[in-house]
């Protein structure tokens, strides 16, 4: 699963990439209005986590953007600005969550997890394609019921295609 963190302070931006990589997402970063722009409008990402106030522009800004170029990627806003207007309005934009700085990194994890789960496996914790299923949070495989030993690469391009298989008129 590719995340993108769009967020200006260099310690929260370190933390947060440091704990999202060892739970095994690819993640990549932007640190201004201007590269986060560039990224969602080059690149597709399984969830992007946001924050607010960026230099050169608005997080809620970019929400906007992603709704106009109709990109479908999970958004949580990331933000220190706690109050009632600005959660509504990030979720009214198309945010799927909003957390509070500061928070913890399991509450964060549990949120991303959670929009994974409703964006690209309707739900479900697992992905299961006909006799394939897949266990994204546990990295396992099972073809008809057996277990299927795959290093990370493999799993994770198993993964890719199956998220995207109807996108790429792939059948199994």
């Amino acid at each position: 699963m590719k995340i993108l963190v769009i967020e200006d302070d260099p310690d929260m931006l370190d933390t947060i990439t440091q704990s999202l990589q060892k739970e095994k997402y690819v993640v990549e970063v932007a640190t201004t209005y201007d590269g986060a722009l560039e990224k969602i409008g080059v690149y597709a990402y399984d969830c992007i986590l946001l924050d607010i106030t960026l230099p050169g522009g608005s997080g809620l800004d970019l929400l906007q953007e992603l709704k106009k170029q109709q990109k479908a990627e999970g958004v949580i806003i990331i933000s220190a600005k706690n109050s009632l207007d600005d959660k509504v309005t990030g979720l009214e934009l198309g945010a799927d969550d909003y957390l509070a700085k500061p928070f913890h990194l399991a509450e964060l994890h549990a949120r991303v997890k959670s929009v994974l789960r409703r964006r690209k496996f309707e739900g479900n914790a697992n992905l299961t394609l006909e006799n394939v299923v897949i266990d994204p949070d546990k990295h396992l495989v099972w073809v008809a019921v057996e277990e299927l030993i795959l290093n990370r690469k493999q799993f994770d391009v198993l993964l890719y295609f199956c998220n995207r298989s109807e996108s790429l008129n792939v059948t199994f």
